[in-house]
């Protein structure tokens, strides 16, 4: 049977900066959060960081957004996570697994967490990174472990039985969610929800085709792509000189 957008038991984040995509993806209520980056907000143009996240925490005050750290000094790292909580209730403070000289932010995150910081810990891809994450988060605030399942795909690593022992270890972690992250295709929502993980993030691109989900067979796709490629073939002006040669031969 085919898996449609209301069968899904996963929450559904959106993950981008764009502020008009955002609050253009928060009129569907299956839309559960977002989640942003550094590099994401470098790619929105966003130069004043705390103006532009109290705005979107006013735009879209009931759901989940993550925001990340900048620095790469952990104590500088801890009191920019401080500022960032105050932004709103539904704030996550997104912190990396390690600095760039791989120092690991563990108890940072331990501290800020038991300090009542809603933390989402990010750039996770190994089983040792979300053991240690887990033990750093449990008993805390609401959190969330982004584990990169897609990057890791890019690179040839099979990343389902990591993705399966994260969710077991997180189920068992009442305060603890596992994240689903940079996700490639709509597909790999339905295997994230197979799975039992309790939330995936992607682009608005790969969200906008969650509504489609179930609604086609293999035929009618098969019948689309034949219909498409005629009509591009018109609109294109394709012609082939058969020679002479009878079109039914």
């Amino acid at each position: 049977m085919a898996i449609k957008l209301d069968d899904l038991k996963i929450k559904l984040f959106t993950d981008g900066a764009d502020k008009t995509q955002i609050v253009e993806m928060a009129k569907n209520r299956w839309i559960a959060g977002f989640t942003t980056n550094p590099s994401l907000l470098k790619k929105a143009g966003v130069s004043d960081y705390e103006a532009y996240a109290r705005d979107l925490v006013t735009a879209v005050p009931d759901r989940h957004i993550s925001f990340e750290v900048f620095s790469d000094d952990i104590p500088e790292m801890v009191a920019q996570g401080r500022v960032i909580a105050s932004w709103g209730q539904n704030v996550y403070v997104k912190l990396p697994v390690m600095t760039t000289r791989k120092e690991p932010l563990y108890e940072a995150v331990r501290a800020l967490s038991s300090d009542g910081v809603k933390i989402n810990l990010t750039a996770i891809f190994t089983a040792e990174q979300v053991a240690k994450a887990i033990d750093a988060l449990r008993g805390g605030a609401p959190a969330c472990v982004s584990v990169f399942a897609g990057r890791l795909a890019d690179f040839g690593i099979e990343y389902a039985p990591l993705m399966r022992d994260s969710i077991a270890q997180a189920r068992a972690t009442p305060n603890v969610a596992i994240i689903w992250a940079s996700t490639r295709e709509a597909y790999n929502v339905i295997e994230a929800d197979q799975m039992g993980c309790h939330i995936i993030t992607a682009p608005a691109d790969v969200l906008k085709k969650m509504p489609a989900l179930g609604t086609k067979t293999g035929e009618d796709l098969s019948l689309d792509a034949v219909k498409a490629f005629r009509e591009d073939a018109l609109s294109a002006g394709l012609r082939l000189d058969l020679g002479g040669r009878a079109a039914a031969e």
